[in-house]
């Protein structure tokens, strides 16, 4: 699917100190690339939008360790310790006493999201969660996460047994099911995310266009409202994927 405007100043810039290494690069590994020039960037908007999105969480994160106070917080960290202490309550709704260690997986993902969804509103910027490959990719790290540690708190054998369902004469029609209803998770996590960031940026894209500054304020404060939504399902998603994953023994 084709990119939305991008934000040309910055990916130009991006591609103008980087492509032509990337370009030798890949050019070294078989794959050919075309000339750096505007809608043939050899480094897309999405990937300059997910290393942008990766240098400012890494900064904050440098940055607020050193604001950490115990005895006299501020208010910044009176709140991340709010949102850290809900997503513990929740893994402990959702997967019980075994969801505590998950959450540095689920807190990341969240914040991940939550952020990339936000940079499209800034002017001159664009979501990388408007781009199918980085939602794909988010599911992925879930899917993949999920199952991993299903594996690992009950075993491969009786992890697998579970698509199996309870009378094994069954086996032949549970099994496809249970294997199509798994990587069906992929898709439904990723296009999800997609669609919505996808066609928030679109109708504001459309807005500003026709009527610009003014008009596309108030989709904007709506976008505010959906790119929180969107992230909050995406990880109380991955949690649920996660209480079926872990605790299917207790079941």
């Amino acid at each position: 699917m084709e990119e939305l405007e991008h934000p040309l100043a910055l990916v130009e810039w991006v591609n103008h100190l980087l492509g032509g290494p990337v370009a030798a690069l890949l050019s070294a590994l078989g794959r050919h690339v075309e000339p750096v020039k505007p809608g043939h960037e050899v480094i897309p908007p999405h990937v300059v939008m997910c290393f942008l999105l990766a240098f400012v969480l890494v900064g904050f994160s440098l940055w607020f360790r050193r604001q950490i106070r115990v005895e006299n917080p501020g208010k910044l960290q009176l709140a991340i310790e709010a949102v850290v202490g809900g997503l513990m309550e929740m893994l402990e709704e959702y997967v019980g006493h075994r969801g505590r260690p998950f959450l540095g997986l689920v807190a990341t993902l969240g914040l991940f999201i939550l952020v990339g969804n936000l940079l499209g509103l800034i002017p001159g910027l664009m979501a990388p969660t408007s781009n199918l490959n980085v939602t794909l990719g988010c599911a992925v790290v879930s899917f993949l996460f999920y199952n991993y540690q299903g594996i690992r708190a009950q075993g491969l054998v009786h992890y697998l047994a579970h698509f199996v369902g309870p009378i094994p004469l069954m086996a032949p029609i549970m099994v496809p099911i249970e294997i199509i209803s798994h990587f069906s998770r992929i898709l439904s996590l990723s296009i999800r995310l997609f669609g919505n960031i996808f066609g928030e940026e679109l109708v504001i894209l459309i807005i500003a266009s026709l009527v610009p500054f003014v008009a596309p304020l108030p989709m904007m404060f709506l976008g505010v409202f959906t790119a929180g939504l969107q992230a909050f399902v995406f990880v109380m998603l991955t949690m649920i994927y996660l209480q079926g994953a872990v605790a299917t023994e207790e079941h």
